[in-house]
């Protein structure tokens, strides 16, 4: 196990948020236990020595200040500076030992400074590091506190400042300090060193792990979908074969000509299908290109019984569509509103930059809402509208719209909106004269 090999993890934004958050309350602590402590030196000031009042004064005025000038500096942030966590326990640690070191001073014996209840802040500084720092900013900040009051001992019995006794009993009696007291002291302090750091490098191996499972977790989720995606695309290339080589097959008793050109137009399409099948979203120009194939084949069928218009607004002919979007709703308006007709019927293909969003709408004057209705049950159709909503629920979410229905004139309408994000056009041979092909009415 290897506590400091996490350099190169980056800690997720979680993280990063939950230290940063962390780090205020952190400093909101000190700034309590900081002006606690100031209001008591007051309150003590008349009966304390000139010499402990400055050290009171020369330990607390600075760490009052400092943690005083981050609120005002940059609190107001979003995040705080990196190097604060480093910063502030180094503060707080240097304090701490500073103060056991004044009272040494000012009182010329250190016996009452080691005694103070004040070394128990060191525990408190490291306890603040598995939510606030990495696990080295952990491992450094509890080498300096043992090393700061190790040197500490040793400067105060180097100087003869405290007294040493080796008998327990008699260092209470006579105010004296034993080395066995001290090095337990210092045990205890390195013992809740490496406990701190070794919370810091669970906490980070935790979040790590979690991280891992949430990435593994969402890339499994976006197989699922992937693969749900391809297997409606799947579904729809099917069902319109199916439909074109019915067609194709009615068409080899009456005119075998028609019949030839219908497969010839049908092998160019699947050329087009299978060049974006690996697509799931295109520029909207290829998706007309495919449409205007589509129009080839019916064309054999129809003749005059159909005409097709496509009203493209300037700039969105780059905007990015899903794969297969135009020719199942076209296919469906002409197989579900303009087939039963008895007479001519046409279909109306627009699409326009509304904002941020693109609106596309497919509509027809066919038979309306209610004989489809009564047409998809008997016939078990209905699949293009069916996968294009799904697909764009996987796609989009809740940032499309799709809404169908009668229209008020008559006939059958389709509205999709998405968002509008541009990609490149990169026209293929044969969808170059899209433009020119379906700007106009396309007689069938």
């Amino acid at each position: 196990m290897q506590l400091f090999s996490t350099s190169s993890f980056a800690p997720p934004p979680s993280l990063r948020l939950r230290r940063d958050r962390a780090e205020r309350i952190l400093n909101g602590l000190r700034a309590a236990v900081v002006f606690l402590l100031a209001a008591s030196a007051l309150m003590y000031a008349p009966h304390l020595s000139k010499a402990l009042n400055t050290a009171n004064v020369v330990v607390l005025a600075p760490t009052l200040a400092w943690t005083v000038a981050q609120y005002l500096t940059w609190y107001r942030r979003d995040e705080l500076p990196g190097w604060l966590s480093s910063m502030n326990p180094i503060v707080d640690v240097t304090a701490v030992t500073a103060i056991i070191g004044g009272y040494a001073l000012a009182q010329s014996s250190g016996v009452l400074a080691l005694r103070s209840p004040i070394f128990l802040m060191y525990f408190v500084v490291l306890a603040g590091r598995p939510v606030a720092s990495s696990v080295r900013k952990a491992a450094f900040i509890s080498a300096l506190a043992w090393f700061e009051y190790a040197a500490l001992l040793l400067w105060l019995w180097a100087t003869n400042r405290v007294p040493i006794v080796v008998n327990p009993i008699d260092a209470v009696q006579l105010a004296r300090i034993t080395p066995l007291d001290e090095a337990a002291k210092l045990v205890l302090l390195g013992v809740f060193g490496i406990v701190s750091t070794y919370a810091t490098y669970w906490v980070e191996h935790l979040v790590r792990e979690a991280s891992r499972e949430s990435a593994e977790r969402q890339r499994v989720v976006t197989r699922l979908v992937q693969a749900e995606l391809d297997t409606l695309k799947l579904q729809l290339n099917p069902h319109f074969l199916f439909n074109a080589l019915n067609s194709a097959m009615a068409l080899i008793a009456t005119d075998p000509p028609a019949a030839e050109r219908m497969v010839s137009e049908l092998s160019d399409f699947l050329r087009l299908v299978l060049s974006t099948s690996s697509e799931q979203e295109v520029p909207l120009e290829r998706e007309l290109g495919l449409l205007d194939r589509y129009v080839a084949i019916q064309r054999v069928r129809f003749q005059d019984r159909l005409s097709v218009t496509c009203n493209i607004e300037d700039g969105v002919r780059g905007a990015l569509v899903p794969s297969l979007l135009l020719q199942p709703l076209v296919e469906n308006a002409i197989r579900h509103g303009i087939t039963p007709r008895a007479g001519a019927g046409y279909v109306r293909v627009t699409a326009r930059r509304i904002g941020d969003k693109l609106s596309i709408t497919i509509l027809d004057d066919g038979v309306g809402v209610r004989a489809r209705r009564s047409r998809e049950r008997s016939r078990g159709t209905g699949l293009g509208l069916t996968n294009t909503m799904t697909r764009l629920i996987h796609l989009y979410g809740d940032s499309h719209e799709f809404e169908s229905g009668d229209r008020d004139e008559g006939g059958y309408a389709v509205r999709i909106t998405i968002p509008f994000r541009l990609g490149r056009i990169s026209p293929t041979r044969d969808s170059v004269s899209v433009g020119e092909k379906l700007a106009a009415v396309s007689q069938l």
